[in-house]
């Protein structure tokens, strides 16, 4: 009471408070924003990202590149997160959710500047996000894919996917691009199971991507059925089976051992061959068994014993062993088979059924194919490719290109690309600012400014001249070219950017707004940064940064561990 210093956080602590912590936390969602500016649209530079370990990505997919870059700014974490739930929910949109957050939060610092309270700048950007997402789906056109087999559903499916690949395999040949799309599209309608309500659920878990390296992208090939990275247990199993009866099994043909220890005392050799004979006769009882249910094929997750491998031989079964779980359901729903937990207790209902199962040599390994199931509800895609990074980069754009198939299948609403929509929502964001009036009004407006950033950004990596673009653009859309946007492949203004089959998921677009402002918003909410003292190395224990450092720390190694 007399004046006496109050210490309240701990010594080394450090604080920032009030608007000091909110332009040091902006700050740095804008530098992870402009990091990524370059790789948005189809013509968006690379980043050549190398970690602690010397590993090299080169990769322009947002996702990816916020995952990898081991950002260490919590504020920028923010808009990490944002990335992540964009991946997860949609798949695609990365890039644009870290940039629209970024554009949101630089609109906002010149509201703060004006004196504007960031709780005023929050609700006018979540105003605008609601009047976009409403204007969206007004200005969004519904597609027919009913049924998926016809000629219309398919066309509409390919310019989807034309979209989202066009900016990944930008060196790829237009052969190639052709067989990836078809592989894609066929990949998807098979798995796509119809939903009561209209529309389709694709699980994309039940679509498996096996990369090996060789060859180039137009080897890779889609399998109706499975590829086990396996290969056949037993040299003397037939390496090719027709007409495949397949026992999918989580049970192990060898001699489990008991979970009690025991001891059994041998006074005799004929004693340890009553043994041995008693083990043999016991899976080759387990082998009787299968080969009775008309089983030719036999695909084990757990082990299978030498002796069980020998019969299996003599009875010309095909084998394979310690395969993984996730492969085991997925051949489950391909084959149409049931999984056996107990050999007694299965029938021939259980089997599978492919047209082939044959061991095949892709690049340097061999691989079990197993093709032509009737009705197959899980695919293969083997993706080939010259080396490791071109295969990753090519299973990342896969990835994207089936989550947009699955979003447009799931909520069939398409958006026109190329900044098109968000040069539309900026314009009618405007006129809907004004009718709210106020100090909010100016965040809806500087909401309508960040939007009408993208279409800038898109013409600067097409190497356009973006303030012309976007006067243009702007001419356009006042005259009601509402489609009008950037054909970024082409580097210049198109009227109508669906009929050029640049067109977005509707699903995509209104969650990059969503996770956008919902990022932006919380990095606003902060008004205090209060960060504790770095652990002091040299303090015995587990002390140190490392996790394992000082004196004491493990068997007193000075220094711990570094």
């Amino acid at each position: 009471m007399s004046g006496a210093p109050v210490v309240l956080l701990k010594e080394g602590t450090n604080r920032q408070s009030g608007k000091d912590a909110l332009k040091s936390n902006i700050l740095a969602a804008r530098t992870l924003a402009e990091m990524l500016k370059s790789s948005l649209g189809p013509r968006g530079l690379d980043k050549m990202l190398i970690d602690s370990f010397g590993d090299v990505t080169i990769t322009n997919d947002g996702a990816t590149i916020v995952k990898d870059m081991e950002i260490q700014h919590p504020a920028a974490k923010l808009l990490v997160e944002a990335a992540k739930a964009q991946d997860s929910e949609v798949g695609d949109g990365t890039t644009s959710a870290v940039v629209v957050s970024g554009l949101l939060l630089e609109k906002a610092e010149n509201l703060l500047d004006q004196n504007i309270h960031p709780t005023i700048i929050i609700d006018g950007y979540k105003k605008a996000m609601g009047k976009a997402i409403e204007l969206m789906s007004q200005l969004g056109v519904k597609v027919d894919v009913k049924d998926l087999s016809s000629k219309t559903s398919r066309e509409t499916l390919r310019k989807i996917v034309y979209t989202t690949m066009s900016s990944k395999f930008v060196s790829a040949s237009q052969a190639e691009m052709d067989k990836v799309m078809n592989m894609v599209i066929d990949a998807v309608t098979t798995v796509a199971e119809p939903l009561p309500s209209g529309g389709f659920n694709v699980s994309i878990d039940l679509i498996k991507i096996d990369k090996k390296k060789g060859g180039d992208v137009n080897d890779s090939m889609l399998v109706k059925g499975l590829v086990l990275d396996k290969e056949v247990v037993h040299p003397g199993m037939p390496k090719r089976v027709e007409k495949a009866k397949i026992a999918v099994l989580d049970a192990s043909l060898e001699v489990e051992k008991p979970e009690i220890s025991a001891k059994i005392s041998i006074t005799s050799p004929d004693q340890i061959r009553s043994f041995l004979d008693e083990e043999a006769k016991y899976l080759k009882s387990m082998v009787d068994k299968l080969a009775s249910l008309g089983a030719n094929v036999v695909i084990c997750q757990k082990g299978i014993d030498d002796i069980a491998q020998h019969f299996l031989a003599k009875k010309g079964i095909l084998a394979v062993r310690r395969v993984k779980r996730s492969d085991i359901e997925k051949l489950e729903k391909a084959l149409g088979a049931k999984i056996i937990s107990s050999i007694n207790d299965a029938t021939p209902e259980d089997l599978g059924y492919a047209e082939l199962v044959e061991e095949r040599r892709v690049g340097n390994d061999k691989m079990v194919f197993i093709e032509g199931a009737k009705n197959p509800r899980a695919v293969n895609i083997v993706l080939r490719g010259s080396n490791d990074m071109a295969l990753d980069e090519a299973e990342r754009s896969l990835n994207d290109a089936l989550h947009a198939l699955r979003n447009i299948l799931m909520d069939p609403v398409i958006l026109p690309g190329g900044g098109a929509i968000e040069l539309e929502l900026s314009m009618k964001l405007r006129d809907y600012a004004r009718s709210v009036g106020g100090k909010e009004q100016l965040a809806i407006e500087a909401f309508a400014d960040a939007l009408e950033e993208v279409p800038t950004i898109l013409a600067e990596t097409a190497g356009m001249e973006p303030i012309n673009t976007l006067m243009e653009l702007r001419a356009k859309h006042a005259k009601g070219l509402v489609n009008a946007g950037i054909d970024v492949m082409n580097g210049k203004i198109a009227d109508d950017m669906i009929a050029i089959n640049v067109i977005e998921p509707f699903r995509v677009t209104s969650q990059v707004i969503k996770s956008a402002t919902e990022a932006a918003t919380a990095v606003l909410k902060i008004d205090d940064l209060i960060a504790a003292s770095p652990m002091k190395g040299g303090q015995g224990g587990q002390g140190g940064q490392g996790g394992m450092g000082g004196q004491g720390g493990m068997g007193g190694m000075p220094g711990g561990m570094e």
